[in-house]
């Protein structure tokens, strides 16, 4: 940016009056309400030339406001409210004891100068980077000794560390602080007053009289909080959102409603006994002249043998130039040619390139991002083929920054750096989720950990989340802040705003007319809505700088990561001159590796970048619609479309990725219509139909619309770059010089005026929803790429699909399915077999230890190593050479929950009752082991003390599925469903994932049946009982609400475990499916109407007295005994001649008894 007077100077006017210092924009998080274009927006309306933020403990919004400012014509004052140490200088931070805000005075630091505000990042940044873990960011008073040219300072007002000792009746203190901060700053000090209320005034004479005595000049200022007296609830509602009281709360911290941002007249009458403390706030204007500056990007020298600039560059572009002609040669060795192109033409290409990069000066931005990336690749880390339009430069893929070669699949360089539009270049790049931060680690070490950081960003009160909070600190009744919340519409993707969701929603003004606390609820929440809540961190950008990063932007710790983070968001850092490189982790990728390693044990080494994109049985299984687990094409909507194009080669993949979304999906049908020869492609012009040809007549990339604006009218690719942003925006002025340009070009190539018109309509049209084509083939790879694995090879496949997805229950169980319809047998959890990852097997998956709930890697490790190679050989050998202090209680009884121990043929109920018996002995053994104690627990050859278990009641089936799904997350040995599927049957009820399906179709009601995994019991507005419901059936889970009237009937059945049938109306939401019950039926009573016998086979007569009792006369069911003698062969069956009720729970009961072989009901 450039230096700019300040306006004070150079106004032909009279100075102001006054020039507010103390502000406190949206920056100051949760605690200021004044967003950055207000603050502005004021100054204008006051006549103010100047205007400062003084954010607390930051600079995030220094350079947004600098440049505001400097649009706007105001001189801006970039300040900062600082807390600061006098107490501890010297001393270690981690050996000082954990301090609060509280316990810190606050002075005020405004940059005067360049050489001020490179003292003030520092400073700023030092507070975060350079303090004790548990304390709050602060300076120490003595880095002010080295830091301080170039600044002017205030006292602090009623938190600084004279006044707080000044109401401490401290003078000694006050005296002492302020005569160091006049030692330092000398002239540019200033003691500050406030005169916001009696706190103030209190110690205002003693302030003055210090100042006097000491000849430091005084300062008039009005700590801004909110813009207006009327701001002032909102406000008050912000900071008891920020502590998590309510407002109601006396003792909570709060500011007076004079915290506002005050207009010169107001400040004149506040301080008209002591015009010199105004007068000093122009003063302090008139004497900053400093703005945030923005500079061209900056990099690391990659080679480090120039000195200057200019030859740093040359040295950069020479070894660009060995590297990318060496690493070309390399791919057309390796993996040849595309169809139709000579090395001449790569050599071309590459030429080009290089000459834009060059002139760019962007050879070092190539060079640095291939360097981290063959690292990884050096170390075995997965990287992805690309993203983005990255993809469509050769010399990334000469330099293996990307593996797609841009010729093969027509790619544009100018999509991806216009030499007509400077800007950065930009990859992003993917790596294996679990190894990103091991290339992260080696950039912090290559360039130095002072110089590579994150990037901040912001989190908003938003539309739903701020009326949350406000409800919450207002007192608002839960219930309905919960209806109001759900009547802003969800949207992923985008934020509805408050207002407009008010305007839309009549609901709410109705709540409003009803209830004033509705409305006072809602007029705060528009007030704070768009204010910043919290500050994190950007998913995966990282900058590097050439020197450390402090000395150009101010640095900001998260406390989450031990890297620091710039306190710029992503937007600002770029225009400070720093270079955002994406870092992003891909599950896929880590699937991928993993698959890979699982089939590399079998002695077959697969190179995923090198097997051929024309694998047959690769398409025919997505042909099929055969995607669960595949990248980019799994959604149900995703294999439809898959069944419907039946692609046979990579561009049917890649186009799809790119059709496959809101608008572009429109034109599937008809590029399948095309495909399969059902429709003729339809010309557009012959001169651009070849264009068009690989997707069948329909313009499906923006690479297209580039292509056909260079044939048709003339324009270079850099141009027509230019033009597809044109379009995207749809600024008019710039589409209709657009248009003209596009259709004199046409004209002077032949074509009607009228066809050009139609044709640049045609493309404006496509231009907006159209898809970068590189992206789409660096996804379309990967896509095939997991298609591939799983078509060739799906048990490694699914095991390493479900290892990284372990904490997914959903997922796992759609793995799990999917599986065994490929006839790949899941096998249960178990300690004998099972490990932290889902093993693979010949034509089975192990189920991983890890998966279970309450199984920690710790507890997982552990029982794998004391395993060995040598099973355990029962029960009791486990219990001695597990470590019961990791293997506790905790763990015991998820394992048994989830089936772990039942290789060792005790029912789980007896496992469960006797746990406090197995610890106990455990914990025995571990005593004298430790001890060194020999006695009867830890001989092998002297006399064991028996393992006695305890007796238990036999689980019915569905008193085991229901604790294997609350360790599992689902019902895995069986279904509870799985018994009533002849009921089911002969009902016609549709499972949910069917119905789902059908939804989005627009069906609007179904029979389902579904067991209850849990229940919630809320109030509705008006106080009646509503219940949200969560059922599983054997396709997935879901949720349905059910209201009082059905809820008074069924509400003390719907029970966890029970199973039932629900005629429930579904709506199709922008959250999702909502669903409402309708009726309820029980299945466990329709199963007894729908039963007639129960076969019991059995070892012996002697038990039916036992049967006998369980045995219900009174319903229509037959029963018969089939007597099996110890051959298997059957001896007798005899059917009673009484009728019973016949149901699961009897037959679940007479199966537990001892001697009964089996149950059968029919």
């Amino acid at each position: 940016m450039p230096e700019k007077k300040s306006k004070i100077l150079n106004s032909k006017n009279s100075l102001p009056r006054f020039i507010h210092l103390r502000v406190h924009s949206a920056y100051s998080l949760l605690e200021g309400a004044l967003k950055i274009r207000q603050i502005i927006q004021h100054a204008i309306s006051d006549h103010a030339p100047a205007i400062a933020i003084t954010d607390t403990n930051n600079l995030f919004g220094a350079l947004e406001f600098s440049q505001h400012c400097f649009t706007d014509g105001i001189q801006p004052i970039i300040g900062c409210q600082l807390a600061i140490d006098f107490e501890h200088e010297n001393c270690d931070p981690r050996l000082i004891k954990p301090r609060n805000p509280s316990d810190f005075a606050s002075i005020v630091l405004f940059a005067a100068s360049e050489a001020g505000y490179a003292h003030l990042i520092s400073l700023v940044s030092r507070a975060y980077l350079d303090k004790g873990d548990t304390d709050p960011p602060h300076i120490k008073a003595d880095w002010l000794l080295s830091q301080n040219e170039g600044i002017i300072a205030l006292t602090g007002g009623w938190n600084g560390p004279i006044n707080l000792a000044l109401v401490e009746n401290k003078k000694e203190r006050a005296v002492e602080h302020l005569t160091y901060l006049k030692q330092i700053f000398g002239d540019r000090l200033y003691v500050e007053l406030q005169r916001h209320s009696s706190y103030d005034r209190k110690v205002e004479a003693a302030l003055v009289e210090l100042a006097y005595a000491h000849e430091i000049p005084l300062v008039a200022t009005n700590e801004a909080f909110f813009l207006n007296k009327e701001g002032y609830e909102a406000h008050d509602a912000l900071m008891a959102v920020a502590e998590g009281q309510i407002v109601s709360n006396p003792n909570r911290r709060r500011v007076t409603p004079d915290h506002y941002l005050k207009s010169q007249d107001e400040m004149v009458s506040l301080f008209s006994d002591l015009p010199e403390a105004l007068e000093n706030s122009v003063e302090i204007a008139l004497r900053c002249h400093t703005f945030v500056p923005t500079r061209k990007p900056i990099l690391p020298r990659f080679t480090e043998r120039s000195v200057d600039s200019d030859s740093a560059l040359e040295d950069e572009v020479k070894e660009l130039l060995n590297q990318a002609k060496a690493g070309l040669k390399m791919r057309l060795e390796t993996i040849g040619l595309a169809e139709g192109y000579t090395v001449e033409d790569y050599e071309q290409r590459l030429d080009y390139e290089i000459s834009v990069i060059t002139r760019m000066q962007f050879p070092g931005y190539f060079l640095i991002v291939s360097d981290f990336i063959k690292w990884a690749k050096g170390h075995d880390i997965p990287v992805g083929p690309g993203r983005g339009s990255g993809a469509g430069s050769l010399v990334a893929y000469a330099l293996t920054i990307t593996d797609v070669d841009p010729l093969r699949f027509s790619l544009l360089f100018e999509r991806f750096l216009n030499p007509d539009r400077i800007s950065m270049p930009d990859f992003d790049i993917d790596f294996c989720q679990d190894r990103r931060e091991e290339v992260i680690q080696y950039v912090q070490e290559k360039y130095g950990r002072d110089q590579v950081a994150q990037i901040i960003t912001f989190g908003k009160l938003q539309a739903r989340a701020v009326l949350r909070d406000v409800g919450r600190v207002l007192e608002v009744p839960y219930r309905q802040v919960d209806y109001l919340t759900k009547l802003v519409p969800a949207m992923p993707g985008s934020n509805v705003e408050l207002a407009m969701a008010i305007r839309d929603e009549p609901k709410f003004k109705e709540e409003k007319k009803k209830n004033p606390v509705i409305g006072r609820m809602l007029d705060i929440a528009l007030q704070l809505e768009g204010l910043y809540r919290h500050a994190s961190t950007h998913a995966a950008g990282i900058v590097i700088g050439d020197r450390p990063l402090s000395e150009l932007v101010p640095m900001y710790r998260d406390p989450r990561s031990d890297m620091p983070v710039t306190q710029f968001n992503m937007k600002c850092v770029e225009q400070a001159g720093l270079v955002k490189f994406d870092f992003l982790g891909l599950k896929t990728l880590t699937v991928l590796k993993m698959a890979t390693d699982f089939v590399a044990r079998k002695g077959v080494k697969i190179d995923l970048s090198n097997i051929s994109l024309n694998d047959e049985t690769t398409y025919t299984m997505l042909a099929r619609g055969e995607t669960v687990g595949v990248f980019q094409v799994e959604s149900s909507g995703m294999r439809k479309a898959l069944i419907g194009m039946k692609p046979d080669r990579i561009e049917d993949i890649i186009a799809l990725v790119a059709l496959y979304r809101p608008g572009p999906m429109e034109n599937i049908p008809t590029y399948n219509a095309r495909k399969h020869g059902k429709e003729e492609i339809a010309s557009i012009h012959p001169k651009i139909d070849h264009l068009v040809k690989e997707t069948q007549g329909v313009i499906v990339y923006q690479e297209q619309v580039m292509q056909i604006a260079q044939v048709l009218s003339g324009y270079s690719l850099g141009e027509a770059d230019l033009l597809r942003r044109a379009m995207g925006k749809k600024i008019h002025k710039e589409m209709q010089k657009q248009r003209t340009r596009f259709v004199n070009g046409a004209v002077d190539g032949g074509i009607d005026k009228d066809q050009a018109d139609v044709i640049f309509d045609l493309l404006a049209k496509f231009a907006d929803y159209g898809f970068n084509k590189s992206h789409a083939a660096a996804y379309a790879i990967v896509s095939y790429q997991t298609a591939y694995m799983k078509a060739h090879h799906p048990v490694e496949f699914l095991a390493a699909s479900m290892t990284c997805d372990m904490t997914n229950t959903d997922k796992l169980n759609d793995f799990r399915r999917e599986a065994l319809r490929l006839g790949i047998e899941v096998v249960a959890p178990c300690v004998q077999t099972s490990c932290r990852v889902f093993e693979i097997g010949e034509k089975c998956i192990y189920y991983s230890l890890a998966a279970i709930k309450g199984i920690g890697d710790l507890v997982v490790d552990h029982i794998v190593a004391c395993r060995g190679d040598k099973p355990f050989k029962d029960l009791e050998d486990f219990c001695e050479r597990v470590d019961p202090r990791i293997v506790n209680k905790r763990a015991m009884e998820s394992l048994i929950y989830a089936g772990a121990l039942d290789c060792f043929q005790v029912a789980r109920e007896v496992l469960l009752a006797s746990l406090g018996t197995l610890n106990a002995r455990a914990i025995r053994i571990l005593d004298n082991n430790c001890s060194g104690q020999t006695d009867i627990f830890g001989m092998m050859d002297g006399p064991k003390e028996p393992l006695i278990l305890s007796q238990a009641s036999p689980w019915s089936l569905a008193e085991k599925l229901h604790h294997e799904f609350q360790v599992i997350g689902f019902y895995f040995s069986a279904h509870p469903l799985d018994e009533y599927q002849t009921v089911l049957t002969k009902k016609r009820v549709q499972n949910w994932s069917d119905f789902a399906d059908a939804v989005k179709k627009g069906a609007t009601a179904a029979r389902l049946a579904g067991t209850v995994v849990a229940k919630q019991i809320r109030k509705t507005k008006s106080g009646k009982k509503m219940g949200v419901i969560q059922f599983s059936d054997t396709s997935g889970h879901y949720e349905a609400v059910i209201f009082s009237e059905v809820l008074s009937i069924y509400e003390d059945m719907l029970e966890p475990g029970k199973s039932f049938i629900v005629t429930v109306i579904a709506e199709d939401r922008s959250e999702g499916i909502g669903l409402r019950i309708e009726t309820i039926q029980s299945l466990e009573k329709e199963s007894i109407r729908d039963r007639k016998t129960m076969r019991l086979f059995i070892k012996s007569a002697d038990i039916l007295p036992q049967i006998e009792q369980h045995l219900k006369p009174g319903g229509n069911g037959e029963v018969a005994f089939i007597l099996i003698q110890e051959n298997g062969v059957r001896e007798v069956e005899v059917v009673l001649s009484k009728r019973y009720k016949v149901n699961l729970q009897m037959a679940n009961a007479i199966k537990a008894i001892h001697g009964v072989i089996d149950v059968e009901l029919s």
